[in-house]
């Protein structure tokens, strides 16, 4: 039994298919349950290369790293037993569909793909002080898609009110655009724990 409370718990694992390709951001309580079945490996990257492992050799090879006490870096889950290593990466081994090409379009991927940065002022807010915005408003026939939603703080989004940036004097930091890819996948590369994913990732 996984301790629920544990801070490890809120981390992400990257699921590639069987083809290595990358296509979900799963739970660690999912990763888990998906290795312990045996329908997933780890995949464990060092310096370009990379190391599959089933649930119990992965577990060996964590139990080695505390007793060598090269940790470092790693997130861990205390079980009723044992220690385990929250990985980084998981391959599905029976899992062949290929990685969906459209983004969904919706406020979560707007504002990772915005970083949860005003797209006028250029600050970053908390959700519950952001909104979005449509560049040329939708009252003059704007449309509702990626190249004319941005992310925006409240403030500015009052001063533009219903005009366009030039007309309100505000500046884009960056055209909108749509996203290659989930932006979840590229908002965790901002955190030195995931650098592993770019091995898988092209950006």
């Amino acid at each position: 039994m996984i301790a629920a409370h544990s801070p490890a718990i809120q981390s992400s694992v990257l699921a590639l298919n069987r083809h290595y390709l990358p296509i979900h951001v799963l739970s660690v309580t999912r990763a888990f349950c998906l290795l312990y079945k045996g329908a997933a490996e780890v995949i464990s990257v060092d310096d370009g290369t990379f190391h599959s492992y089933d649930f119990g050799n992965w577990l060996e090879v964590g139990l080695l790293k505390l007793e060598l006490d090269d940790a470092q870096d790693a997130d861990w889950i205390r079980a009723v037993n044992f220690e385990i290593q929250v990985p980084r990466i998981i391959r599905l081994l029976r899992y062949d569909r290929m990685p969906r090409n459209g983004v969904k379009f919706n406020r979560r991927n707007i504002f990772l793909r915005d970083e949860n940065r005003c797209q006028y002022c250029g600050k970053r807010f908390g959700l519950h002080s952001l909104s979005l915005d449509h560049v040329m408003p939708k009252s003059r026939g704007g449309p509702t898609t990626w190249e004319n939603i941005v992310c925006c703080c409240l403030d500015c989004n009052v001063r533009k009110g219903g005009r366009t940036p030039y007309e309100a004097n505000m500046k884009l930091m960056k055209a909108p655009h749509k996203p290659a890819r989930n932006p979840i996948l590229f908002h965790h590369l901002n955190s030195r724990k995931y650098e592993c994913w770019r091995t898988f990732l092209n950006e």
